[in-house]
């Protein structure tokens, strides 16, 4: 699913870091009848208490101030991003408490809609790849020739190894997988 709205996306990604989806989207769904919109002025009106009775944890909490203050005071302009490169987008959004390289690169699929973004460290991906070309494990060299091949296009093939990874084509099957008795299969 995409949304356009870079501050909001990237609130939605802090508060979605090692919890469930469902979880996610519960604490979300309280956060938005807090206040009319997400926003840097929305956010830092709220107490950190208020944050953290919905469900916000202490330390996710100062993420999304520290973030909201950077973008409120003009320390990062949200609108130059759509004009930098995937790094520079990459450098900028990672330099944020709370926010990983792994987290700027789905900002960029799924809000900046950049076309060719395939990421190294998720693990769907990954997996993906495993099943689509048989190895048991993708080092960076056959990761970065598996890119090259889906280049401009990666993004698309982001969507195609994590449908493949979460089971789309039964026959594909994990190589890097064991079977219960521990035989490879």
């Amino acid at each position: 699913e995409t949304d356009p709205d870079l501050f909001s996306s990237v609130v939605h990604q802090i508060i979605g870091q090692q919890i469930s989806t469902a979880a996610q989207e519960t604490i979300w769904s309280r956060l938005r009848g807090k206040v009319p919109a997400i926003n840097a002025d929305a956010i830092l009106s709220i107490p950190d208490g208020e944050l953290q009775s919905i469900g916000i944890s202490f330390r996710k909490a100062s993420y999304i101030k520290a973030f909201a203050e950077k973008v409120q005071s003009g320390e990062l302009d949200l609108d130059t991003l759509s004009t930098k490169t995937d790094q520079e987008v990459i450098r900028e959004l990672s330099s944020l408490k709370g926010v990983g390289i792994w987290t700027a690169e789905m900002l960029l699929i799924f809000c900046l809609q950049r076309p060719d973004v395939l990421s190294f460290i998720d693990l769907g991906i990954h997996r993906g790849m495993r099943m689509l070309y048989r190895h048991r494990s993708i080092s960076r060299e056959l990761f970065d020739k598996y890119a090259r091949r889906c280049s401009p296009c990666g993004s698309v093939a982001s969507l195609y190894l994590w449908a493949i990874s979460g089971g789309a084509i039964p026959e594909l099957t994990d190589p890097a997988s064991t079977k219960k008795d521990g035989a490879k299969r």
